[in-house]
């Protein structure tokens, strides 16, 4: 992914997640992405970056970078969340990934576990289209959390 001038910015001057992730109607995409990282962004910063691709967000949430992408704001256009948890290969690779399958039947909710660039990782990916506020608040925080609940337990477990 090539980007252009990611830079750090500081979510401080955003408004409080109670008032801005409530009103569907007066917020972008953008702005409400921005909101949430600034609720959970360590230190309430974040890497942002304009790529070929959309807007793309990194931020620091517990012991795991999570990263955020918006390719637009057409229905069309796809809103992405994920964490990286382990790298591959691992030890006992066949029972890790029975366990991956196991864990996105019931507790990974909207999000589920994939491999990426070679590594475990924890996603979740909709539409734009009737995208609410809600909506993406849920699926950074889903992310986010299991991604910082999850990553030290694999690593543990099945880590080279």
């Amino acid at each position: 992914m090539t980007t252009n001038n990611p830079e750090t910015i500081s979510m401080d001057n955003t408004s409080s997640e109670d008032e801005s992730i409530g009103d569907d109607t007066s917020l972008s995409y953008i702005e409400g992405i921005e909101t949430v990282i600034a609720s959970m962004a360590e230190e309430r910063k974040a890497m942002v970056a304009q790529t070929e691709k959309g807007h793309l967000w990194k931020f620091k949430y517990g012991s795991v970078e999570v990263f955020v992408e918006l390719s637009g704001e057409t229905d069309d256009d796809t809103l992405t969340v994920w964490s990286y948890v382990l790298k591959l290969p691992a030890k006992n690779e066949s029972e890790l990934m029975r366990k991956l399958l196991e864990m996105n039947w019931l507790s990974t909710m909207e999000s589920h576990f994939a491999i990426v660039d070679n590594q475990i990782v924890i996603v979740a990916t909709r539409t734009v289209a009737e995208l609410s506020p809600g909506e993406i608040s849920r699926a950074i925080t889903i992310v986010a959390t299991l991604a910082d609940d999850h990553d030290e337990v694999l690593i543990a477990e099945f880590g080279q």
